[in-house]
């Protein structure tokens, strides 16, 4: 009886040796895989990420926490749809980058919370924002007044992006008479779309776009890959590359 017990206790030390391998070995591929995966997902922190990215990003450490902690569970069930989730991934990512319709559904688009010191309620009550994380936001940005901002603006990614009045801004190496180049531009067209409703905002027409597209001896919009207005109010025009 006290040679099968130690037999029984040798048998169960080297289950548990094996299995603590096992688990190891598992664990180290499974880390592999999603650094490999991520990696290819491109290079955002996690604030940037666009919210499709966001949970493809938790259902893909869902999927490989499976295999680590049960080692009944095959291997494959994991990989296979870590690298569905990829192949979605990167799908996405192409028609965003391609068709301003699919970047609108994934990504949304940047919302005006603030137009010259009013608060837009409206968009507040779309975009699910109190009143209270917008003063928040506004004061994380140096702006506790509502009065001091000309114009803000919740981006894609939940950050909010705020243009002073004149009035509100620090003293500038222009206000010194130290000219140097704007860095609050304006986005008309991205890609070859047309940003519509930043042409609306500043007063831009189909005509006057035409006429500084011809000035720079392009037929389409299509053609453009970045077209943007800056401080001065001067168009920037970049065309697509062959």
């Amino acid at each position: 009886m006290c040679i099968n017990a130690e037999n029984i206790r040798v048998r169960d030390s080297v289950n548990r040796g094996e299995f603590i391998l096992v688990s190891f070995i598992r664990t180290i591929i499974m880390y592999l895989i999603v650094i490999f995966v991520m990696r290819l997902m491109g290079k955002r922190q996690i604030g940037q990420l666009q919210p499709y990215e966001f949970v493809i990003a938790l259902m893909i450490s869902d999927l490989a926490a499976l295999p680590m902690q049960d080692s009944a569970i095959p291997l494959w069930s994991g990989i296979v749809p870590i690298l569905s989730l990829l192949l979605l991934q990167l799908s996405i990512s192409y028609g965003v980058l391609k068709l301003k319709a699919v970047r609108g559904f994934f990504c949304g688009k940047p919302c005006v919370m603030i137009k010259n010191g009013t608060v837009i309620e409206k968009n507040l009550r779309n975009q699910m924002y109190t009143l209270d994380d917008l003063l928040e936001a506004l004061r994380l940005k140096g702006y506790p007044d509502v009065q001091s901002v000309q114009l803000a603006i919740l981006e894609n990614n939940g950050d909010l992006s705020v243009l002073p009045v004149s009035a509100a801004q620090n003293v500038t190496r222009g206000d010194l008479d130290i000219r140097e180049p704007s860095d609050i531009v304006t986005d008309i067209i991205i890609g070859g779309c047309v940003m519509e409703d930043n042409m609306e905002l500043l007063n831009i027409d189909k005509k006057m776009l035409r006429e500084e597209l011809d000035k720079n001896g392009i037929r389409s919009a299509r053609d453009v890959f970045y077209c943007y207005v800056n401080g001065a109010g001067q168009f920037v025009i970049q065309k697509k590359g062959k």
